[in-house]
């Protein structure tokens, strides 16, 4: 059953207003709607994220969500060119060059947003 159901993103942050700012200026989000002291954003096929005041922002290692995009390197130039900053990895299995990872024919980007959270952009195989 949830296989069928659509699937939506929690964004932790601990300052709405800072991490506002990045998202809507930087990323270029929307907002939604306010709801409970959070901000609801809308996405493609009717997909949402919200954001919402939390201690616990920015603890995890690992990718908090990511937007599947149809084309990664222009995806990365225009958000470097609104200043969002990308992560470099060198492990072994993951090297990314000038913040783009390729490998099994699908690419993908990794980059911090103002409260610590790893977002990503993805193009798919």
């Amino acid at each position: 059953m949830l296989q069928k159901s659509p699937f939506y993103a929690y964004i932790p942050v601990l300052d709405i207003a800072r991490a506002r700012k990045f998202y809507e200026e930087k990323l270029g989000l929307k907002p939604k709607q306010e709801l409970g002291g959070g901000v609801v954003y809308e996405f493609s096929e009717g997909t949402l994220g919200f954001m919402y005041p939390t201690s616990n922002a920015g603890t995890s290692k690992a990718s908090q969500a990511f937007w599947r995009v149809a084309d990664v390197e222009r995806e990365v130039a225009e958000l470097k060119a609104r200043g969002v900053k990308f992560e470099d990895y060198d492990f072994p299995g993951l090297k990314t060059v000038n913040g783009i990872a390729t490998d099994g024919g699908g690419k993908a980007a990794w980059f911090k947003d103002s409260e610590g959270n790893i977002m990503a952009v993805i193009q798919g195989p």
